[in-house]
């Protein structure tokens, strides 16, 4: 005599899961593609000479704050608070609360202004 074995009928709830947590995956994963490169060189100990005619800007960079030269400034007129210099030296300085995400928009900002040569001090 032969049994009869019931087939368990599928299951849709797995399925959905898994094109669920896909979906997920793949959105999450798209908001990371949007990035941005910013060039970085390290500094030698003693730093590069420069001649004693270039006077450096000074750029304070708080968490809600932006200061050049003691003048608060806005990102978008950045590029205008160095005037007529072909090449601003400009010197960075953040305060400790300051975070990556915002010292990298300060950097893509600084991108648009041609020769820029911008030196990030260390925070202590």
């Amino acid at each position: 005599m032969r049994r009869h074995t019931r087939r368990r009928r599928l299951s849709m709830t797995s399925l959905i899961d898994v094109i669920f947590l896909l979906l997920l995956f793949f959105m999450l994963s798209s908001t990371f593609t949007r990035f941005s490169e910013v060039e970085l060189a390290a500094g030698g100990a003693a730093g590069t000479a420069t001649g004693s005619d270039i006077r450096p800007f000074f750029l304070r960079l708080g968490t809600d704050s932006l200061d050049l030269n003691g003048r608060d400034i806005a990102f978008a007129s950045l590029a205008d608070g160095f005037g007529e210099d072909a090449a601003p030296v400009v010197l960075v300085s953040m305060v400790p609360s300051v975070t990556a995400q915002r010292l990298t928009d300060l950097l893509v900002a600084l991108r648009a202004v041609p020769g820029a040569k911008v030196t990030v001090l260390e925070r202590s």
